[in-house]
């Protein structure tokens, strides 16, 4: 993913900065300081969110936070007085101020796909709107453009495929297309379609067929105020329709994943917590799980907790908390891991009580498994997930991590690959790019391991274990700068941490595998 602002480039999988294309040397601590405040540009963030992320919650001094905004800013020809891009609030944080849009790095898009920029959602100057128990989205028949009339039912087949697939999603309420095909976006306003049906968003879109060429372009709004939260353009040859229909499909949903719970969670964050509802407090909760440290696992269960409370049956707040148990065991947030590991079980296990076809429930159950080290059963959970919804990109990847663990690299590299490629914007995107280093180091592949390895430590939120994935991968390639460079940063964030975590965390099932990888964390000093 690249942010794009002024002159500048921020390329994230390249871990490189540039200005009018050119490369501008930053330190990795710079790097991943504006990579934080890039990325949540709709927010203030503060010194102890920046500290937890850049300096895994080491203590510094408010001078060194100072000296890397510092750093910052001069390599955008920004200063403390002008503060064109980088804003502080004194005594309160930092916040990103230019004009962002995002866009996706050009390895990552399919043939498909075009090379326009993929506008950032517009987060600024949002009402609170009245609020349902959970999202509501019409998929309104699409607008077709072009003289092929024998296309024209692209127009209303692409949105009626939409709503069947969507209709899979437990969490996001779908209006039947028996009423939302009563209205076209193009003859009314969008508050007026969210008012007669009675929904928080709309999709919809164009159909254009040129000569040989397809043109879909695809908008999320919010009727509230009529923003566009997301948007898309899809193109290719007209004889590839079928194969379009199916990409389409597939991102369209990866897409509302990850966008309508981002959108929720902003408003959520205009209210005052006791204000929330379950489900904005819910999807408040989903930002902070992502983050991966100890005070924003506590800040999600929280939240997750007061979901709970305010609605018994809401499954995915169960699920939300099994997460959160899971980190606590996993990342040893806990003395007692048996007793996160158990919490985490319980958890799950309520959530399928409530929702068994939810895919995110399934996913959590399946996680609470491999801390147990049952990879079979976690992968039979995991599976599960994926066929409630093929394109879960969360629980795709998950199931790749299990499989790799499992002696299964090859299918695990495929699924992935896969994860990567449905959601690269994903909040766990570092966590895939390590999976595909551990699938190089199964197999031997060792150059190709560091490399992955390298991309996903560095990229910002990446937590201590990824950092100790990479000491290893370079460990098994010969570099022994580099691995050692990653054996102090894990020590430096966690000085506890010995490889018998590691194996305990990633339990791998082949002796002859998880003795190559003691032996080179070994080499490292674990």
């Amino acid at each position: 993913m690249i942010y794009k602002f002024a002159h500048f480039e921020l390329d994230l999988a390249a871990v490189e900065l540039r200005a009018a294309g050119q490369a501008v040397r930053l330190e990795p601590q710079v790097f991943a300081l504006l990579a934080l405040l890039v990325g949540n540009s709709e927010r203030l963030v503060s010194r102890d969110e920046i500290i937890e992320k850049v300096w895994d919650g080491r203590v510094v001094s408010e001078a060194v936070v100072s000296s890397r905004v510092k750093s910052a800013r001069q390599a955008l020809g920004d200063d403390g007085r002008s503060q064109r891009f980088i804003r502080t609030l004194h005594s309160q944080g930092y916040r990103f101020v230019a004009d962002t849009r995002v866009v996706r790095a050009a390895a990552g898009r399919s043939a498909a796909e075009s090379s326009d920029d993929e506008p950032a959602s517009g987060l600024g100057g949002i009402q609170r709107p009245e609020r349902t128990a959970r999202p509501s989205l019409a998929v309104l028949p699409f607008r077709f453009v072009g003289d092929a009339e024998r296309y024209a039912a692209l127009a209303s087949a692409l949105p009626d495929e939409l709503i069947t697939d969507l209709a899979r999603l437990q969490w996001l309420f779908i209006t039947a297309r028996g009423s939302s095909f009563r209205l076209r976006a193009d003859g009314a306003e969008f508050g007026e379609i969210g008012r007669l049906l009675g929904v928080r968003y709309c999709l919809w879109g164009t159909v254009e067929v040129s000569e040989n060429r397809l043109v879909v372009l695809v908008e999320l709004v919010d009727t509230t105020d009529g923003g566009v939260v997301w948007a898309d353009r899809f193109s290719g040859r007209i004889d590839d329709v079928h194969a379009m229909r199916d990409q389409i499909r597939s991102q369209v949903l990866v897409a509302l994943e990850i966008r309508i719970p981002l959108h929720e969670a902003a408003l959520a964050r205009l209210a005052p917590v006791e204000d929330l509802d379950a489900w904005s407090a819910y999807h408040l909760g989903l930002q902070h799980l992502y983050r991966f440290n100890r005070v924003d696992s506590a800040a999600a269960a929280g939240l997750f907790e007061r979901a709970v409370a305010l609605d018994p049956c809401l499954a995915r707040a169960y699920a939300g908390l099994s997460f959160v148990n899971f980190q606590a065991a996993f990342l040893h947030y806990t003395d007692s891991v048996a007793e996160a590991a158990g919490a985490a079980r319980r958890c799950a296990e309520r959530g399928l009580e409530l929702d068994p076809l939810d895919p995110f429930v399934n996913f959590t159950m399946g996680r609470t498994y491999w801390l147990e080290g049952d990879l079979d059963t976690s992968l039979s959970w995991l599976e599960r997930a994926t066929r409630l919804s093929p394109n879960y990109a969360q629980g795709i990847y998950a199931r790749g991590w299990t499989e790799t663990l499992a002696g299964r690299a090859l299918e695990g590299r495929q699924h992935v690959d896969l994860a990567m490629r449905l959601s690269p914007l994903d909040p766990l995107y570092y966590a895939m790019q390590s999976t595909r280093a551990f699938t190089h180091m199964a197999l031997g592949e060792d150059a190709e391991a560091a490399l992955w390895a390298e991309r996903g430590a560095r990229s910002p939120g990446a937590h201590v274990l990824i950092a100790m994935i990479a000491s290893a991968a370079h460990a098994l390639q010969g570099d022994r700068e580099c691995a050692a460079f990653w054996a102090r940063n894990v020590r430096e964030r966690n000085a506890a941490l010995t490889r018998d975590d590691f194996v305990r965390a990633f339990p791998m099932k082949s002796d002859s595998m998880r003795a190559r990888v003691l032996q080179a964390l070994a080499q490292v000093g674990f």
